[in-house]
């Protein structure tokens, strides 16, 4: 008899901390990140004949290099169709890390962690440590990013292997601008976080404004792909707010404005970004074994 496992793994979209997430900061000051799972996913499956023969079968639903963790949860199917359910959801998380350290990628913890867990999850790192806080963002909240955040993935992967390793090289010299930059994207988070469990609104477009500034502060080239078509958004108070997604990937988030969703919509598809429509994973790894 044949037996067969399949896994899928959501992504993430960060909403502030990216960067803050990973040694040395987490050592150093502690990083602090919020995110939420969407439904678009890595999926893995196995089968395994009666000789114990093994077939593996991978597809995405996002491109990779965009931004939305594709790389982490990647490595986390991969661990999880591995080990199948003989570890649990953290121990898969933390396997799937350690894969991406043997590979010599400089990765940060956010990924896999999200795509245990799915849904919506406030952040600590210290040190090599993960804390989940307890974190419930109000519905209307919800309802109101799912209506008006606009994921948009320009195409273009930018170098951001050389602007990573270009931040963390300053980081070490302890330049101050790298420094303010990472506090800025931190404190963000905390910001993100009250703004989603009470609903302020105004707090949620502060921190991505934050987190955008922060960015800029490490290397402004590190967004500068998206600014062509995100510029006149602003100017025309069409985006309220918009940041990159990830470390710099192929992706952006922009808030609309009550009224602008559709110019942003227009302007996207006009400068040839696809528009990533999405919903909530409530659900993080799902491991299935069929026979």
């Amino acid at each position: 008899m044949v037996e067969r496992i399949e896994v899928k793994v959501p992504v993430r979209v960060d909403l502030a901390g990216e960067w803050t997430d990973g040694q040395p900061y987490t050592s150093d000051f502690g990083g602090e990140v919020v995110n939420f799972a969407i439904n678009k996913y890595i999926k893995y499956s196995i089968e395994i004949d009666e000789e114990g023969k093994k077939k593996v079968e991978y597809s995405s639903d996002i491109p990779n290099g965009s931004g939305l963790g594709t790389s982490g949860a990647m490595n986390e199917g991969l661990m999880a169709t591995i080990v199948r359910k003989r570890e649990s959801p953290e121990e898969i998380a933390e396997l799937a890390f350690k894969f991406e350290e043997l590979l010599e990628n400089k990765g940060f913890r956010q990924d896999q962690w999200t795509s245990k867990k799915g849904d919506f999850n406030h952040l600590l790192f210290i040190g090599d440590e993960v804390e989940p806080l307890p974190f419930e963002p109000m519905t209307s909240a919800k309802n109101w990013l799912k209506k008006y955040f606009i994921i948009a993935h320009c195409g273009i992967e930018p170098e951001s292997e050389s602007l990573y390793a270009d931040i963390w090289d300053r980081y070490k010299k302890e330049e101050d601008m790298v420094y303010q930059g990472l506090h800025c994207i931190r404190s963000a988070a905390r910001i993100m976080a009250r703004g989603l469990q009470q609903d302020r609104r105004e707090m949620v477009v502060q921190s991505l404004r934050d987190v955008c500034k922060g960015i800029d502060m490490m290397d402004e080239k590190i967004q500068d792909q998206f600014r062509t078509v995100v510029n006149p958004l602003l100017e025309n108070k069409n985006i309220v707010a918009w940041k990159a997604l990830g470390t710099g990937g192929g992706a952006v988030g922009l808030l609309c404005s009550s009224n602008g969703k559709d110019s942003v919509i227009k302007a996207i598809e006009g400068a040839g970004w696809t528009n990533i429509e999405w919903d909530y994973a409530q659900f993080g790894i799902q491991i299935e074994k069929i026979t």
